[in-house]
């Protein structure tokens, strides 16, 4: 079991007298911003001119500078904006500003570790990626606990980095759960191989898969839907609490006997011989380069499949039964 750093390792004081620029205000970069600023350290938001977010950061009490001015002004600049969107920025309105010994940070490693962004040799560079999103690393830091993140250090210029990185997790509130060392590398692989195999794309691939086999065989889709794709949230909330155990001590002994019985005729060889073909795109930057090049033509094949997936059956009937859930409060995307 790897090492779990906690407040008592991670109050460094390494950050004492610096100022922090955090640019973005997305769902990361308000928790971040806001969590450092509760936390007593030196912040200031970087944006562009004209961000819709900048008056919402000023609004809650923080100084808002061009991006540019941030970076200038700041001693540690942690990005937060979109993956895509880094590659420009920083070298506009980051590099220019990177003078010796000051520190850039990331909360995801793609763009460092796929070489998008190569910050000169006299910077830091570190990672602290928080493991739930921004409203969660906000209100668990509302209510005195925190979300673990991990942490890595990349370019160590200073001999300072590690303590700043430690300092940097204590400010956001996640060293109140605990810290855990990776790498830049293993942080981007496992995270894109996570999203792309199980938690995004094999997740929702599986649920519309049910759902059509369902609707195909003659069933209601409002069935398809509650079967399919409402009751996973109920299986997930057991398994993040419990784990597998708890999720099969709690359901029906025949839905226990079905997941042994079935599970393994859905997740075939062949599918896990496709998820290391995936994970091997991943290493050998295949999924980054084509991910890259989608954003420089203007993303014609990502918008055109987004329209698609939009109007697909499971999205037009979960939106009708949802409706009918009052405590569940629909968000319009």
């Amino acid at each position: 079991m790897k090492q779990i750093y906690k407040e008592s390792d991670c109050r460094t004081h390494a950050l004492d007298g610096k100022k922090i620029a955090v640019i973005g205000f997305g769902s990361q970069g308000h928790a971040h911003a806001l969590n450092l600023k509760d936390s007593g350290f030196d912040v200031v938001v970087g944006l562009y001119e004209g961000s819709k977010s900048w008056s919402k950061a000023e609004a809650a009490g923080l100084t808002v500078m061009t991006s540019a001015d941030a970076a200038a002004a700041a001693d540690v600049i942690m990005i937060l904006i979109n993956d895509e969107k880094q590659a420009e920025l920083f070298e506009n309105h980051i590099r220019p500003h990177l003078s010796e010994g000051k520190a850039v940070a990331f909360a995801h490693g793609f763009n460092i570790h796929y070489g998008s962004v190569q910050p000169p040799e006299t910077v830091d560079v570190f990672m602290i990626a928080p493991k739930g999103p921004g409203h969660t690393v906000r209100s668990e830091y509302k209510n005195g606990r925190g979300v673990p993140s991990l942490f890595a250090v990349y370019q160590d210029y200073t001999g300072k980095a590690r303590d700043i990185a430690f300092d940097y997790g204590y400010g956001i509130g996640s060293a109140r759960a605990g810290l855990l060392e990776t790498t830049f590398r293993e942080e981007t692989e496992t995270d894109l191989f996570g999203e792309q195999c199980v938690l995004c794309g094999g997740v929702t691939e599986l649920m519309k898969a049910g759902f059509d086999t369902l609707v195909e065989a003659g069933y209601d889709p409002e069935n398809a839907y509650y079967e399919c794709v409402h009751e996973m949230k109920l299986i997930v909330d057991m398994i993040a609490q419990g784990g597998l155990s708890l999720m099969r001590y709690s359901v029906s002994d025949t839905a226990e006997f079905g997941d042994y019985s079935v599970g393994r005729r859905i997740i075939t060889e062949e599918t896990r011989k496709e998820m290391r073909q995936v994970l091997k795109e991943i290493q050998e930057g295949d999924f980054a380069r084509s991910w890259i090049l989608e954003n420089k033509v203007g993303r014609p094949a990502f918008m055109a499949r987004r329209r698609i997936e939009a109007n697909h059956p499971v999205e037009q009937i979960g939106k009708q039964l949802r409706s009918m859930m009052a405590w569940n409060k629909e968000i319009d995307v």
